[in-house]
């Protein structure tokens, strides 16, 4: 059976619909290419492409844009920035499509970036309530300190940051992945669903940790753990990968993940 890029991104957008505007759009490569093997990426690194090339994937599906921006019109303002044009020059000259997957999986129900992380946790059918930017999962109680290391050990990462008290018996848990855990999304929740930590990819430091820490001075049992942006997000894009291999099974199909991007000095 052929399968071409063009019914791999019908596939991806057809639990939702078609969105009317939308960043998911296919940056590079061509729609009726025939699909030799996939990769799934949280950020689509050089490191990801070059690995794809080498693996014989010619489709890259990743959650993140290439070009360090939301937006796409971000990288016409860098069009002479070396780094840039030997990245375009690289997706170019490589024969790989580029496909970008962030609107319609956080548009999933559940959001599949969300269901990623919590199954990656461990904490798959122990969610309660699920909201447009937040999921709320029960389980038995453990301190913050506890929980941080718990996120690291099944998310097999080096370091999160706590805010509040991290003493705090945490039973109800708020988890918010990549950029969700600012005060507008995180604050009203907290009170309102009787969150003991929430645990997020990051935010504005002074927005929910500042709130977190005021919480805990006043002896309300409060804690926030960061996992970082790309630490919440890609057990979302590794289960994508697992799906789509069931989907097309005549095809390889794989999650690359990326180091770290920050160290600990």
């Amino acid at each position: 059976m052929i399968i071409r890029v063009q019914d791999v991104i019908r596939d991806l957008i057809e639990p939702v619909g078609a969105l009317e505007n939308t960043v998911d759009t296919l940056k590079f490569g061509n729609p009726d290419a025939v699909v030799t093997g996939i990769v799934t990426a949280f950020m689509p690194t050089l490191r990801v492409l070059e690995a794809a090339v080498s693996s014989g994937a010619n489709l890259v599906i990743a959650h993140e844009a290439p070009f360090y921006h939301h937006q796409d019109d971000f990288a016409a303002q860098l069009e002479s920035d070396p780094v840039v044009r030997m990245k375009r020059d690289f997706l170019r000259s490589s024969g790989l499509s580029l496909y970008r997957f962030h609107d319609y999986g956080h548009r999933y129900r559940p959001d599949i970036i969300m269901e990623g992380l919590i199954d990656a946790l461990g904490w798959q059918g122990q969610e309660v309530e699920h909201f447009p930017t937040c999921s709320v999962v029960e389980i038995p109680p453990l301190t913050a300190r506890e929980a941080a290391e718990h996120a690291k050990a099944r998310l097999g990462i080096g370091y999160v940051r706590i805010a509040g008290d991290m003493d705090a018996d945490c039973r109800r848990i708020g988890v918010m992945v990549g950029y969700r855990g600012g005060a507008q999304h995180a604050v009203p929740l907290i009170e309102r669903h009787g969150l003991d930590l929430v645990l997020c990819g990051e935010g504005p430091e002074w927005e929910t940790p500042e709130y977190i820490r005021d919480a805990a001075h006043l002896g309300r049992a409060k804690a926030l753990i960061a996992l970082g942006h790309a630490e919440s997000e890609a057990a979302g894009m590794k289960l994508l990968a697992e799906r789509l291999q069931a989907k097309y099974p005549e095809l390889p199909v794989r999650f690359l993940a990326e180091e770290p991007v920050f160290r600990i000095v």
